[in-house]
């Protein structure tokens, strides 16, 4: 029997952001270079017609990039964020997430939307990882960073530093850390992955002189992942795990929170890095930037993360069609 060849859904974002940019510059780098899948692109066909003559760019559907039309609910200025569009980016979620469950897609890669917007318009929303887990049951969701040679994952994404260490639970570094191991043998087929902890205190608490949860909750989470077989290795101060000996001997580093882990991916990979959400029970990638409302429509947005996830997605896709 024949290999199928994926197709991925690619919802276009936040329309008054880079997103469409992004968009028509991935069909166009889809034209001369074959990722592995094909591409169906969710969004106003009109308003990426409208974004490619804006950037000077011809607008190029083929077998490998193919325009789902969906309608947005008042016209797009690129720059000029308008409430009346906030549905129509949750729409193109709940498309996406349709056609990956009836199997039409093998998975999802997301331009950025703009949180700020759909909030102001009544809708609770604190993030693509969050709506997507929601979406699937009240999964639970592991953001994954990963660019050339490092992988950052976090234990906690979007909360105030001052609710961090409540946050960090036993049962939530458990599940985290089951997540991380199962899907990095899931997804890249590493056989057995090498987790580097991060303490959440300086220095890793300094044996309690700092602070106490590394004492009282990472470390012995670290154990029992460890007694069930999970290659885990901490609580490591932060200010030492990111160094090329280290990261040469970790297949990834599982942060506690956002701005712990997620600095130094973006200062060594950043435009190339890509958003992996795991723990669902679809693939989904993502850009590592926002909507650069000032960049809409200039010409002057790099679509590199976005083209870096869609091949991660595609080989991933792949990667989970082998099994």
């Amino acid at each position: 029997m024949p290999d199928v060849r994926p197709r991925l859904a690619l919802t276009s974002g936040e329309p008054a952001g880079i997103g469409p940019d992004l968009c028509v510059r991935l069909a166009q780098a889809l034209a001369a270079q074959d990722i592995g899948a094909d591409i169906t692109c969710l969004a106003d066909r009109a308003l990426l017609q409208a974004r490619a003559r804006q950037l000077g760019l011809p607008l190029r559907e083929s077998d490998a990039f193919r325009i789902e039309p969906v309608a947005t609910a008042a016209p797009v200025v690129a720059g000029q964020l308008d409430v009346r569009n906030a549905r129509y980016v949750l729409t193109l979620l709940d498309l996406a997430l349709q056609g990956c469950r009836c199997g039409e897609f093998a998975g999802l890669v997301t331009a950025p939307v703009q949180k700020s917007i759909i909030n102001d318009a009544g809708i609770a929303f604190t993030g693509h990882t969050e709506y997507l887990a929601q979406a699937c049951g009240d999964a639970h969701p592991v953001m994954l960073l990963a660019s050339d040679g490092l992988k950052v994952a976090l234990a906690t994404t979007h909360l105030p530093l001052s609710a961090v260490s409540r946050a960090l639970t036993p049962a939530l570094l458990d599940e985290t850390l089951r997540i991380v191991d199962a899907d990095l043998r899931r997804l890249w087929r590493i056989a057995r992955p090498r987790i580097a902890v991060c303490g959440l205190n300086p220095h890793a608490g300094e044996g309690g002189h700092l602070g106490r949860e590394e004492i009282e909750v990472i470390a012995p989470a670290i154990a029992r992942a460890r007694a069930a077989g999970i290659e885990a290795t901490g609580p490591w101060p932060a200010d030492t795990i990111f160094v090329p000996r280290q990261l040469q001997a970790h297949d990834v580093v599982l942060a506690m929170y956002h701005d712990q882990g997620l600095p130094t991916l973006k200062y060594s990979g950043f435009g190339s890095a890509v958003n992996v959400t795991l723990g669902l029970p679809l693939l989904r990638t993502s850009v590592d930037h926002g909507t650069a409302l000032d960049l809409a429509g200039s010409g002057r947005a790099d679509p590199g993360s976005l083209i870096a996830a869609t091949r991660l997605a595609a080989r991933l896709a792949g990667s989970m069609a082998a099994v």
